[in-house]
């Protein structure tokens, strides 16, 4: 095997150890990031409360999906209303599809109607890789305790088609109503669809 190809498989290797191993039932990584009004936000601050994460980007078609339907904003409006924090989180790096300033990420918030309690940037990519992230949407879920309850995709139907949205099973409504009822998530793990997050590198 020449060393061409030997570096190629190192390279592989290296990408794939970046990312974190994340376990359904074990505690979630803990961050700080900043949001999108300056303020310091770690998940901490809100043990004792379900969060939920949302890994974003306004460019990405697959996003875009479920915020031109009002899919996403109708599911913060549906949570947030009943004490679940919502994060919608940004790992697109400067340069790069997605990346947005601060005064962006408001006017999207605005223009879209959108109701996360907060939107966190992570422009290293450190807390996209401490999940896993790996595209957008890809969603988790959080208990009051701190333990990872779910991950993965939105929905059931990998599409960019809006028409699929009212076909699809919704993972992130089924899991969190199924966990405010007391009740066990169904399908904890689940692939996530979309855009690649764009990672610094």
């Amino acid at each position: 095997m020449n060393k061409y190809v030997l570096g190629f498989f190192a390279f592989i290797a290296l990408s794939f150890n970046a990312f974190a191993a994340i376990t359904i039932d074990k505690p979630a990584p803990q961050f700080t990031l900043t949001d999108s009004h300056g303020q310091e936000v770690s998940l901490s601050d809100f043990a004792g409360k379900y969060v939920v994460l949302e890994w974003t980007n306004h460019l990405c078609p697959y996003v875009q999906k479920h915020y031109q339907s009002s899919n996403m904003q109708q599911l913060q409006t549906k949570y947030t209303e009943q004490d679940v924090v919502w994060l919608s989180i940004i790992s697109s790096a400067p340069g790069k599809q997605g990346y947005v300033d601060a005064d962006e990420a408001n006017q999207l918030t605005s223009e879209r109607s959108a109701v996360p309690t907060h939107v966190l940037f992570d422009p290293s990519g450190e807390v996209g890789k401490q999940y896993a992230a790996k595209t957008t949407p890809h969603m988790y879920i959080i208990d009051p305790q701190g333990s990872l309850k779910y991950a993965g995709g939105i929905d059931s139907i990998k599409s960019a088609d809006i028409a699929d949205i009212a076909k699809a099973v919704n993972y992130v409504d089924t899991s969190l109503s199924a966990l405010l009822s007391g009740e066990t998530v169904d399908k904890p793990l689940t692939p996530p669809y979309g855009c690649s997050i764009k990672y610094a590198g």
